[in-house]
């Protein structure tokens, strides 16, 4: 090989070998932006979906606590948890256990919501 054709060859990269870099490059970018955003995504569902869980957690302790034996009814309230106000609705229903009441608790974002961000499920028994 001549000098000339040395030089042209060790010049730098060729248009065809940028365009290739530049769209593996691009390719992986995507990836990395999916995956990021699907994560912050996924961060604000579960740290909803704790707070709803735990003023369904405090609404029911707070009924457990209270040594009344709830009626068998349907009741809406709101709590303030982590700088948010959380709407819940709570059913007290009858078992076949005479002494005992099914409480379902749901938890929503706004009053007006039809779906719950969750759902708690659970017993009260008749004081002594």
């Amino acid at each position: 090989m001549s000098r000339i054709s040395q030089q042209r060859r060790s010049k730098g990269f060729t248009l065809v070998e940028v365009l290739i870099a530049l769209t593996i490059i691009a390719v992986a970018l995507a990836a990395i932006i999916t995956t990021v955003s699907a994560t912050v995504r996924n961060y604000g569902f579960l740290q909803e979906k704790t707070f709803a869980h735990w003023v369904a957690m405090n609404k029911m302790a707070e009924i457990q606590m209270m040594r009344q034996w709830p009626s068998p009814r349907s009741t809406r309230g709101s709590m303030v948890m982590a700088e948010h106000e959380w709407f819940w609705e709570m059913d007290v229903q009858n078992t076949e256990d005479k002494t005992v009441r099914k409480v379902i608790i749901r938890v929503k974002l706004k009053e007006d919501d039809e779906n719950s961000v969750t759902s708690l499920t659970g017993f009260v028994g008749r004081p002594t």
